[in-house]
């Protein structure tokens, strides 16, 4: 495999790696969000204190990020049918905390992303979408769900960006008020 720096996440160090047959959803004519497939080198597994900034996600800005964050970790995982890359932004107070303040932001790449209400079906294993319910935001339909034990409180919201490529932000009850000035930052341009 041949290592690739890629300072627009977070500055790590990246493996290129083979997407699952799944998830492939641009090519190589035309990357998108979700090529190439990136997998994360451990040896690169650290923490940012301070967290990143607004490109701290591949492919994606985000115009508002709310102060207050004192560390960020970005992460990638695989599935049998997809595979999601994120960053969080966190603060030192402990995650049950109602004070907590935590912004998590992610990319899924996924064949079976059509239309928002695929993302009940997200084959990921945290952050999934049942139980949510349709909304609008910035003038797009998106999917609003409640936090749960798995991810802490406060709420998450999530929307297909293009077919295949799914987009999820999740922010801690502190942060719920700005959640929707938060959303409507994010661009892939």
């Amino acid at each position: 495999m041949k290592k690739i720096t890629l300072a627009a996440l977070v500055g790590m160090t990246m493996v290129a790696a083979p997407l699952p047959a799944q998830a492939s959803t641009a090519s190589a004519d035309a990357p998108g969000l979700c090529y190439p497939a990136l997998k994360y080198n451990e040896a690169d597994d650290k923490v940012d204190r301070p967290a990143k900034g607004g490109n701290a996600v591949l492919g994606l800005d985000l115009e508002y990020i709310p102060k207050g964050f004192t560390y960020g970790e970005a992460n990638t995982q695989r599935f049998k049918k997809a595979w999601e890359y994120s960053y969080r932004w966190s603060d030192d107070r402990d995650d049950v905390d109602p004070k907590h303040r935590s912004l998590w932001v992610r990319v899924v790449c996924w064949s079976g992303a059509q239309t928002v209400n695929d993302l009940k079906k997200l084959p990921v294993a945290l952050g999934r979408f049942t139980g949510a319910k349709n909304t609008t935001i910035a003038g797009r339909e998106r999917l609003i769900r409640e936090g749960d034990g798995a991810l802490g409180h406060g709420r998450m919201v999530g929307w297909v960006e293009e077919p295949g490529i799914v987009v999820t932000v999740m922010a801690s009850k502190p942060l719920v008020k700005q959640l929707n000035k938060i959303v409507e930052g994010v661009t892939a341009p």
